[in-house]
């Protein structure tokens, strides 16, 4: 009896150390679908590079991030093609045309921001999406490269000089 009771605890020890990798697994693949925009990353370094960024400090993308309401009236007045610039992610799960297929969001549709891209850098992290992650930094330290008089005030980007 008593082996019996030995061996069935053993199979469920097995079978415990079984799911426990299983799920370990399962949670350590980066979810498919979910991919760079290179043109975004590209037109961020553009941003940057002209110096229309606010270098301002981790925690503030709360308050300097878009509403709803201004991506909608920004999506309104130029398009989903401009609103994609915006985004670091491009997850293809969604139809092009939705708020839903962009992901990782680093500006207010003026300026880049150093909040949103440590945002960006963070989420990436947390659900490991290295490609996004990495363009983030690549992108951070393009900007705390700039000298901070270049840095812009946040005012709207005259349309040619963004190339809108």
């Amino acid at each position: 009896m008593k082996a019996i009771i030995v061996k069935r605890a053993r199979v469920r020890s097995i079978a415990v150390a079984i799911l426990l990798c299983a799920i370990n697994n399962i949670l350590a693949q980066p979810h498919t679908g979910l991919a760079l925009n290179e043109n975004a990353f590209a037109f961020a370094m553009q941003l940057i590079k002209e110096g229309h960024f606010i270098a301002d400090s981790k925690g503030a993308w709360r308050g300097h991030r878009p509403s709803a309401n201004e991506e909608n009236e920004f999506i309104r007045l130029r398009g989903f093609g401009e609103y994609a610039k915006w985004h670091l992610g491009i997850d293809d799960h969604y139809p092009e045309n939705t708020k839903q297929r962009y992901k990782f969001p680093y500006s207010d549709f003026k300026s880049v921001h150093r909040c949103g891209l440590l945002a960006a850098m963070a989420r990436a992290h947390q659900y490991r999406y290295t490609e996004i992650e990495n363009a983030a930094a690549k992108l951070e330290r393009a900007l705390s490269m700039q000298p901070k008089s270049s840095a812009r005030l946040g005012l709207p980007i005259r349309a040619s000089s963004r190339g809108v």
